[in-house]
């Protein structure tokens, strides 16, 4: 099932969509990743997630991608005896160690390392921020706050501190028990929640392996201190607004999404915007004008999936709210100043080669207007660096393993497919050509579906600037062998004397050098004409003696002398 638009889809599961024939119509509307939030997932849920995800691919003859999201570290206040309380502006409040019934004036706090990290003039808020405390002191057995935000709290409220580094780690009991039933499982992606340092990623990673991929969820102001650091070691990024909003002012958030969708193109590392994104359609059949805004943002700065949580996890509207998330998706990246904007902020690629044959093949297909792109790629990486370059061209992403081609899922415009191996370059070009037929790539007599790469706007392209339309033909098309021989001459454009290649083919640095040495290059001949025997003018070995004709002239120039014209001293050479 090809998708006409390059950003994916991310469609959280629940009760709203836990049955198959639900989740198979969320594929069908445009969700290209499924994710299982751990936090209300038991084990035997997921299993059965992962195997009714597995039956709908099967269906679709097309990688999906499932993500679990782990619950990480919660910080909870206990129980209040007399149920919930109001807390007043100004009034003083307690955590203590001790495990006390609460109270208006003091709470038991589970988590000595808070108490432990507590410092005078720290925030601390409770219940997504409703309420909000000012550190008077902390001995490390209490903490004595001061109420500036006043509210009403009661059992179990989560706890967050925005200036403090709690040292703790990033995977509790039940996360490590939930990530071992997810990689049992067979998930493609794992996310890690309120990572704080470099450092917090080392034990997950461990555990993991290559058996899933490492997804980074940015919800900390500490994150944001180290996110250079926590971007090159991660697989990918999550901005997760909601929490992010909490511990930050919220007015610096829109600034951190743009900053976070940057950094990760800049690393090649795919970008997920979460949070709120459709959040009435949890309940309404259309979302605000303020939401569409909010999705058409996410696009225009180039993330490579937008989320729903909610929305097809609870809602009375997980369809219909896929549905529209891929329509205005569709439409912006149909809009005229959407190619200009994502071409604005393209990363300088590094000094390596596999960097600068992206980028080659980006700028040969757009301005050849190629039918495809198509990389060959077994774990993923060239797949990865093709989607930083954002080429309007189809890129499409051939892997003999099928683990590989369910996590490229996650990165912008990558159409996967799952293929057999092959060792030399013409394998891999007869099997490029059978799957682009299959795909059924656009032919001039069909038209191609997409905008072409050039300044001028999308759709229309006017003459000023467009260039050879695609070469695949139809009989091409169908006729694998005859597909092929495009692919590798290209084939007569009618009315030009140029030949057009229709797709670009890459593959892999290490196998091209493999192929390299098995078909060794003919050594280039060293032969140099003997000189021939002459002296004239002032002495100089010419190598001829010669007039000023045209074939005297043309023999002495390729000796490297330069000869005047008839009638200035023929006969002599001039240095």
């Amino acid at each position: 099932m090809k998708r006409n638009r390059k950003v994916k889809i991310l469609a959280t599961l629940g009760p709203s969509s836990s049955d198959a024939e639900t989740i198979r119509k969320l594929h069908e509307a445009g969700a290209d990743i499924f994710r299982v939030n751990m936090s209300h997932t038991s084990h035997d849920k997921l299993n059965e997630f992962v195997k009714t995800i597995r039956g709908v691919e099967a269906d679709a003859g097309r990688p999906i991608c499932i993500l679990a999201d782990l619950q990480g570290p919660k910080l909870r206040v206990g129980t209040f005896s007399g149920g919930p309380q109001i807390l007043e502006a100004g009034q003083e409040f307690r955590f203590v160690a001790d495990k006390i019934d609460g109270n208006k004036s003091e709470v038991y706090l589970p988590h000595p390392e808070i108490l432990a990290a507590l410092k005078a003039g720290d925030t601390v808020l409770i219940d997504d921020g409703k309420v909000r405390l000012r550190t008077i002191s902390c001995d490390g057995h209490t903490a004595v706050m001061k109420v500036e935000v006043p509210g009403r709290i009661s059992d179990r409220k989560g706890v967050s501190l925005p200036d403090t580094t709690i040292a703790t780690s990033a995977l509790t009991d039940k996360d490590r028990a939930d990530l071992d039933a997810a990689l049992a499982a067979g998930v493609d992606w794992v996310a890690l929640s309120f990572v704080q340092r470099p450092e917090d990623l080392d034990e997950p990673m461990q555990i993991i392996g290559n058996r899933a991929a490492v997804m980074v969820k940015v919800e900390k102001p500490q994150a944001i201190q180290h996110l250079e650091e926590i971007t090159r070691r991660s697989d990918g990024l999550m901005v997760a607004r909601g929490d992010l909003g909490v511990e930050m002012p919220l007015e610096q958030v829109p600034g951190l999404q743009k900053r976070m969708t940057r950094l990760g193109r800049r690393y090649g590392k795919p970008v997920v915007i979460a949070t709120q994104m459709l959040e009435s359609m949890i309940s309404s059949p259309v979302p605000t004008r303020a939401e569409v805004s909010d999705v058409a943002t996410g696009v225009f700065e180039g993330a490579d999936a937008v989320m729903l949580s909610a929305e097809s996890a609870s809602g009375a509207y997980p369809v219909e709210a896929v549905a529209t998330m891929d329509r205005i998706a569709y439409e912006v990246e149909r809009d005229r100043n959407y190619l200009n904007i994502v071409n604005a902020q393209r990363a300088e690629p590094e000094a390596t080669g596999a960097d600068v044959i992206s980028q080659a093949a980006r700028t040969i297909a757009e301005t050849m207007n190629l039918a495809a792109i198509v990389c060959f790629t077994s774990s993923g990486a060239t797949g990865m660096r093709l989607a930083r370059e954002r080429p309007w061209t189809r890129i499409i992403a051939l892997s003999p393993r099928q683990d590989t081609a369910r996590r490229l899922q996650m990165a912008w415009g990558l159409h996967t497919v799952v293929c057999e191996d092959a060792e030399m370059l013409a394998d891999l070009v007869q099997i490029a050509a059978r799957v682009a037929g299959d795909e059924a790539l656009p032919t001039p007599a069909s038209g191609s579906s997409s905008p072409p790469a050039c300044r001028c706007a999308p759709p229309a392209r006017p003459t000023c600037c467009a260039s050879p339309p695609s070469t695949t033909t139809a009989a091409a098309a169908s006729d694998p062998a005859a597909f092929a021989g495009t692919i590798r001459t290209g084939a007569g454009h009618a009315g030009s004397r140029f030949r057009w290649p229709s797709v670009f083919v890459g593959m892999p640095i290490a196998r091209r050098r493999e192929d390299r040495r098995s078909h060794p290059r003919r050594p280039r001949s060293r032969r140099r004409s003997p000189p021939s025997p002459g002296r004239h003018g002032h002495g100089a070995a010419c190598g001829r003696r010669h007039g000023s004709s045209p074939a005297g002239r043309r023999g002495c120039r390729a000796r490297g002398r330069r000869h005047g014209s008839p009638g200035r001293r023929p006969n002599r050479c001039r240095r």
